[in-house]
């Protein structure tokens, strides 16, 4: 997975940053989590085919996390030949992008999407693909709000010079044994065992607007990468709770409790000119961590 932070201000965009959206990109197809206003120029910036994007995420329905949601579907509707687009989110979404698209005038008839409303009761797989899930979970923000895991397929591994010198030098058999299966070769057995091993499949987990949360902990557990919100830094931990939003320390102890490997925070106010506070502070509580900046790329 190849990820993109295309937004990371909070509630509105600045000089320095754009408002929420992460792209990320597996073996061609494109993700989207949030979709804020300017998110197809960040595209371009970026050079990010718009056209990749296959499934969008919305964790909740604040403009700041939606407002560039007309756009971008209109331009993808004008392809040629556009591609399916499947958009999952909260409740009422089905309701709200239908609301979106009708109050512009938008002639949708060349555009295959299909809308995915989860209802997840605690963490539960929302997306089932041939070679990643997704988990998602609520959390506890203002409006109903979903967290998302993208989690990889474990896949097995063929050791190539294992076997070689047991004879196989690829074709039919190889692959039987990439699926798991025992193969007969010269009048003996091999088994997949004896020339591949089990490679884990990377996990990422986003948790954007909330409080600390049991759903968040259970979410994020043994994440590879956590991308959290930190819209203020730990002295303003008070107007965090009036808001509902994670401060750098509540986002570190979520990485602590839920075993994370590594922390990437993202979505600051806009009283920070730059992120330099937040980086400061948040690793001073979790080490393996930076805060994002826009174009900020991420590979997993």
């Amino acid at each position: 997975m190849e990820i993109t932070m295309l937004g990371t201000s909070c509630m509105v965009p600045t000089k320095e940053r754009n408002v929420q959206a992460i792209y990320i990109e597996n073996k061609g197809e494109g993700i989207l989590i949030d979709c804020g206003e300017g998110t197809q120029r960040q595209m371009n910036i970026a050079g990010i085919n718009r056209n990749k994007v296959r499934k969008i995420f919305i964790s909740h329905w604040h403009g700041d996390h939606v407002a560039g949601l007309i756009g971008l579907l209109q331009t993808i509707s004008n392809n040629e030949n556009p591609q399916k687009v499947t958009l999952f989110g909260p409740i009422e979404t089905s309701e709200r992008i239908n609301c979106m698209l009708s109050s512009v005038g938008f002639e949708n008839n060349r555009l295959d999407l299909e809308v995915k409303e989860l209802n997840p009761e605690g963490v539960e797989k929302v997306h089932d693909a041939e070679e990643y899930y997704v988990e998602a979970a609520y959390l506890d923000h203002k409006l109903p709000c979903l967290g998302y895991s993208i989690i990889e397929k474990d896949k097995r591994r063929i050791n190539m010079a294992k076997a070689k010198a047991l004879g196989l030098r690829g074709g039919p058999l190889i692959g039987k044994l990439q699926l798991g299966k025992a193969v007969n070769f010269k009048g003996k057995e091999i088994k997949p065992d004896d020339v591949s091993h089990i490679q884990k499949g990377k996990k990422l987990t986003v948790i954007l607007d909330t409080l600390a949360c049991k759903n968040a902990y259970d979410l994020a557990k043994d994440a590879d990468l956590l991308i959290a919100e930190s819209a203020y830094a730990s002295d303003l931990e008070e107007k965090g709770a009036e808001y509902k939003h994670l401060t750098t320390k509540q986002a570190a102890l979520i990485a602590t409790n839920a075993n994370v490997k590594k922390l990437v925070v993202t979505h600051f106010s806009q009283r920070y000119k730059t992120s330099e506070k937040i980086e400061e502070e948040i690793k001073t509580f979790f080490k393996e961590s930076q805060a994002a900046h826009d174009f900020m790329k991420i590979k997993l």
